[in-house]
This record gives structure tokens, sequence and C-alpha cells, in this order.
């Protein structure tokens, strides 16, 4: 069963998310945090594998702060669209959007009744690095090829839950050795790559690449079941 619900942050603000319900009683639950391209068919269809999987998901829509209802697809224009909202986001005062994040935790953990982890894609991958350094109430994050969580500002942090990031090794936003110096920066991270660009496990972009999305897929039930298990 799917539904969208609205959340309601610390400071007020409210927002929709996307929630799919597994069959039977939760294993847990796993916040999907999108890319920059709102929470569209691709992540809602996400969201709704992790419920096959046996987890509450639940799929808070980050850009309503700056646009409500984003929901774009992957071309070159809804690209550059999606970037800018993205910008106006991460321009907000602390904490900004990382409150609709906990928000959202905190959901998960009421409705599910079990513990909470966090995946994320692309800005969602950046954004559950921080939630793992940052945020309360989470036992795991998985983040997929966050952009800028490379950078020394990102790479300083210290995360308080266990923590695997997948790459790209041909990832031209990502640099493969900005992503070996992020391994040796944080070395209780646990850090997979693959050879697939940016945006592998998207099966709505060009760079979809089904053997390494299945590889990443099986390697962050396993590491969701270590640590969201009961």
């Amino acid at each position: 069963m799917t539904q969208t619900i609205q959340l309601t942050a610390a400071d007020g603000t409210t927002f929709p998310a996307y929630v799919a319900q597994p069959t039977g009683t939760p294993k847990g639950a796993i916040v999907v945090l999108q890319e920059i391209f709102g929470v569209n068919a691709h992540i809602r269809a996400v969201a709704d594998g992790y419920a096959a999987a046996g987890y509450l998901a639940v799929a808070p829509a980050t850009f309503t702060r700056a646009k409500p209802n984003v929901e774009l697809g992957y071309t070159e224009a809804d690209q550059k669209e999606g970037f800018g909202y993205k910008a106006a986001i991460e321009a907000l005062p602390a904490p900004g959007v990382m409150q609709d994040i906990q928000a959202a935790i905190d959901y998960a953990a009421q409705a599910s009744g079990g513990k909470v982890g966090v995946v994320g894609y692309c800005w969602g991958g950046l954004l559950t690095w921080r939630a793992a350094c940052l945020l309360k109430g989470l036992s795991a994050a998985v983040p997929y090829y966050g952009g800028g969580m490379t950078g020394p500002v990102e790479s300083a942090r210290q995360p308080t839950v266990p923590v695997l990031a997948h790459f790209g090794e041909l990832d031209t936003h990502i640099l493969l050795d900005t992503v070996l110096a992020f391994k040796a920066a944080q070395p209780k991270v646990r850090v997979e790559t693959y050879d697939a660009n940016h945006g592998f496990n998207c099966d709505h972009r060009g760079a979809y690449n089904a053997t390494a999305a299945q590889l990443a897929r099986e390697r962050t039930l396993a590491f969701f079941a270590e640590h969201l298990g009961h």
C-alpha cells in the first residue's frame, strides 16, 4: 500500500512524503532521499522496492522549501531546473532541509516501530551523509554517489552511525581521486566503487548500469538487515 502524507518540521513547515508500506510487520524503516528531480516516478519505485523487501519506506519531498510538488524527468532542461531548486535549498540558513529529514526519520520510527535507516541518491546521497553525521534516530546510512560529499568540508564530518557509500568509478561529477581521499579520511565508512557512471542506480537515465545497481542493492539490503534487525 502506498500513500502521500503530510509531515511537519520543527519550525512548523509542512511538506509531503511518499510512504510505501510492506506486507505484514515492517522489519524497520528506510527514509529515501530524492535526487535533484523531486519525488518522481523513479524515487517512488525505489521506495516501493524497499517496501517489497519488508521495510516501511518514506520519501520526503525535500524541495518543498524552494518549490512544492516538484516532479522532473531527466532531460537537460530538467537537470538545470533541479539544480536551481537544489541551490535554493542549500542556501537556506541551518538547519534548513535537515529538519524536514529529521521529521521523516521521526515519523518512520513511530510508524514502523523499528529502527530507521536512510538511503539517498545524488543530492540525496549528500543529504544522507549529512543525516548520518547530524541527525538523531538513525541506525544506518547508505549514500549513493553523493555529490559534494567527497570534498574537504563534507569529508571532515563524523558520522554517528554505520555508513555504506556507493560511488561510480567513471563518475565525471565525483572524481575517483576524491572518492579515494574520502575513503582515507573516513576509515570507518565502508566505501564501494563500481565500473559505472553517476546515476548508475536509476533505470530512467542513460547512465543506468543494471549490474552495478543490482550489486549495490544487494549490499545495501544486507547492510540494512545487519543494522536495522531487531
